[in-house]
């Protein structure tokens, strides 16, 4: 073997290496998450880019899909990502409200676990009716849950109750039921970046108009310092 050959074979080997290890600890350790929707605002908001930590809970081994010890399991207030149920393939995330047998109950908004008020998270929202109080909706007809009134409902062995904290606005265990263990990725640790594309909005970009890219790359390198929230980056997510 040539020395050129050795040393393109050490560079590759490097190379693999790296490889390797960032998708050990990207689909094990530690996994960069993308807020797209409104239902944890305003503790979260769209463009929140996030770190979770996929080890608390138990890292899978990638390909083999083994999961390794857990350190702990969701507890009341964690915020957590895990994968949507009705689908097995997209990925939510939503604060853990209650675990395997606990009751919830919602009443008139304030949620209840176990007969013991769940205090609402600092940042969380509600829909504001004319009159600046909450709007509550009554159960409907037959008795049946509404967001506003609801169960009470014994959590599954298992598995976790999810909600969002934009209460009024989010898709959760309120509609599609408890969230089974195994689909639990990891907590929500830190926001590592954040972007308000609000604030002049980046223009579209089409594959029929070659120049749409660069015009967006420009748009949004021009605006910059306006659209990153600032005051976002690196805070820890409660």
């Amino acid at each position: 073997m040539s020395d050129f050959t050795a040393s393109l074979w050490d560079n590759l080997k490097q190379v693999l290496a790296a490889v390797i290890l960032a998708v050990i600890v990207k689909t094990s350790v530690v996994e960069a998450y993308k807020i797209p929707t409104q239902s944890m605002e305003d503790t979260l908001l769209v463009g929140d880019f996030l770190l979770a930590n996929k080890m608390v809970y138990g890292a899978r081994i990638p390909i083999l899909d083994w999961r390794l010890p857990a350190w702990d399991h969701p507890e009341q207030g964690d915020v957590v990502i895990f994968i949507f149920p009705r689908d097995g393939v997209t990925k939510y995330i939503k604060r853990c409200v209650a675990g395997p047998g606990d009751t919830v109950l919602v009443k008139d908004k304030q949620v209840f676990v176990n007969g013991t008020e769940f205090e609402n998270p600092p940042l969380s929202k509600f829909e504001i009716g004319p009159d600046g109080q909450p709007v509550v909706l009554p159960r409907k007809a037959g008795g049946m849950d509404s967001r506003d009134n609801f169960g009470p409902y014994v959590v599954p062995p298992e598995c976790y109750f999810m909600m969002g904290d934009n209460r009024d606005n989010s898709s959760d265990s309120r509609y599609w039921g408890p969230v089974p263990y195994r689909m639990i990725m990891g907590e929500a640790m830190a926001i590592h970046w954040s972007w308000d594309d609000t604030i002049h909005p980046s223009p579209d970009v089409s594959i029929t108009d070659p120049l749409s890219v660069p015009r967006m790359f420009l748009h949004n390198a021009w605006y910059f310092v306006q659209k990153v929230r600032w005051d976002r980056l690196f805070s820890l997510i409660t």
